[in-house]
C-alpha cells in the first residue's frame, strides 16, 4: 500500500505538532511508500520519505494570495504524485477532503480523515461524507457518531516517553503542559495551584489567536508558578519525568495526548475529563496505533 499523508507541519521541534515526525518514520516501515504534503515544514530527518511543502513557511506574501498559491500547490502535488499513491490519510485538516476529496474517489483513491475535535458543523458531515473511514480517538469527537468512524489508540511513542530511574522528581510539583488557550483552562489551573502547597511550571505556546488570552495568563502568574514557553519533545518528556503530578483542566471532549505522554513518563494525574479515566498505555501506543491503521486502510 502506497500512503499519501496530508498534514499541517512537518517538524520535530514544533511544540504542537512535533510529534507527528516520530508517527512518519513508523508509517514508513509499515506500507509500500509514503508520501507527505504538509502546509509548513521544518527540521525533519525522514529518509525514504518524500516532504511536499505548500510553503508556508517561505510567505511573506498577502494572506489571500498566499492561500491561492496553497491551494494551486495543493492540486499540482495531488495530480502530480498520482502514481505514487494508493490511500489518502489527512491528518487533522477536514478543508484538504473538501478541496480535494472528489477528485480522490474519481482517482480510485481511498480517503482516510483523522479527525478528533468535539465540535463538527455541515462542512464536518460533508468532509465525513467524502472519505471512506474516519478516524478519531476521543469518545466526546463530532466524529464518533458516524458509522463510517473507528475509534483509534492515541499513538504515544511509549519507547520515547518512559520514566527514568536515574532522574529525580521534585516534591510537590506540578506541571501543566499544552498550548495556552481558553479550552485548556490555564487560569483555572493557576488559581487551583494557589490554593495548594505546589511548585508549578506552565510550559506550551501561546498561538497568534490566542494572544490576548496568553497575556492574561502572563498577568496572573504567581511566585510559586513560573511559565518557561513551548517545549519540543525532549524537553517535555524531561519536563514529565521531573514533575510528580501532571494537570490537564481540559474539559469531556478531548483527548490530549499529554496526559498520555506524562502517564508514560510515571506522573501522577490531576485530569478534569470523566473520559481520561483507567487509561491503558500500551492500548495507546504507537505500534498499537500503526498495527490498527494497516489493519483499517
Amino acid at each position: 500500500m502506497k500512503l499519501l499523508i496530508v498534514t499541517q507541519k512537518v517538524d520535530k521541534n514544533d511544540p504542537i505538532l512535533g510529534f507527528f515526525h516520530r508517527w512518519l518514520e513508523e508509517f514508513a516501515k509499515n506500507f509500500e511508500r509514503v508520501t507527505v504534503i504538509c502546509l509548513q515544514k521544518g527540521e525533519y530527518n525522514l529518509p525514504g520519505i518524500k516532504v511536499l511543502s505548500l510553503g508556508k513557511e517561505q510567505s511573506g506574501q498577502h494572506r489571500m494570495l498566499a492561500k491561492v498559491k496553497y491551494i494551486l500547490r495543493f492540486y499540482q502535488y495531488i495530480w502530480s504524485e498520482r502514481d505514487n499513491y494508493d490511500a489518502v490519510f489527512v491528518h487533522m485538516n477536514q478543508e484538504y477532503v473538501l478541496l480535494a476529496g472528489d477528485i480522490w474517489r474519481l482517482m480510485g483513491k481511498k480517503i482516510y480523515l483523522w479527525r478528533n475535535h468535539a465540535k463538527g458543523n455541515f462542512l464536518t458531515r460533508l468532509a465525513v461524507w467524502l472519505s471512506h473511514k474516519v478516524f478519531y480517538t476521543s469518545p466526546s469527537s463530532y466524529t464518533a457518531q458516524f458509522q463510517k468512524s473507528v475509534q483509534m489508540p492515541v499513538g504515544i511513542d511509549i519507547e520515547f516517553f518512559k520514566s527514568d530511574s536515574s532522574v529525580t522528581r521534585e516534591p510537590n510539583s506540578v506541571l501543566f503542559l499544552g498550548r495556552i488557550s481558553p479550552v485548556k483552562k490555564v487560569l483555572e489551573f493557576i488559581e487551583w495551584v494557589k490554593n495548594k502547597n505546589y511548585k508549578a511550571t506552565i510550559a506550551g505556546p501561546i498561538l497568534e489567536e490566542d494572544r490576548e488570552y496568553g497575556e492574561k495568563v502572563l498577568r496572573t502568574l504567581a511566585p510559586e508558578v513560573k511559565y518557561v514557553g513551548p517545549v519540543n519533545q525532549e524537553e517535555a518528556r524531561r519536563l514529565y519525568q521531573t514533575h510528580e503530578i501532571y494537570a490537564n483542566f481540559t474539559p469531556k471532549g478531548s483527548y490530549d495526548k499529554t496526559i498520555f505522554e506524562a502517564v508514560a513518563c510515571g506522573a501522577k494525574l490531576e485530569v478534569r475529563n470523566p473520559d481520561m479515566q483507567n487509561l491503558k498505555i500500551e492500548e495507546h501506543s504507537l505500534r498499537a496505533l500503526t498495527d490498527k491503521l494497516k489493519r483499517e486502510i
